[in-house]
């Protein structure tokens, strides 16, 4: 199992990015949550396979359509951070 926490930046708040980002993570199989940060950034944990993980970072590049992504900074993160589904906050 591996967690990763991306930190997104540039227009990511306000264009649907956290919701977006529930559906890609929930049909990938993935735990985890994604929430807007105060400084603009949307943080985002995810748990679960490898390759699933992989596949929501490439989504998490693009995001959806409104969206502009500037920044995406990846970080090791801790499985037990996570709950049983994935979370918006």
């Amino acid at each position: 199992m591996t967690a990763a926490r991306f930190m997104v930046g540039g227009r990511v708040q306000g264009v649907f990015f956290r919701a977006g980002t529930c559906e890609q993570a929930v049909r990938l199989g993935l735990r985890g949550h994604a929430r807007n940060l105060a400084d603009g950034r949307v943080e985002v944990l995810a748990v679960g396979d490898a390759a699933a993980i992989e596949t929501l970072a490439g989504w998490l590049r693009r995001g959806p359509e409104n969206a502009r992504v500037d920044e995406l900074e990846r970080m090791d993160a801790d499985p037990a951070e996570a709950g049983e589904g994935f979370e918006i906050g």
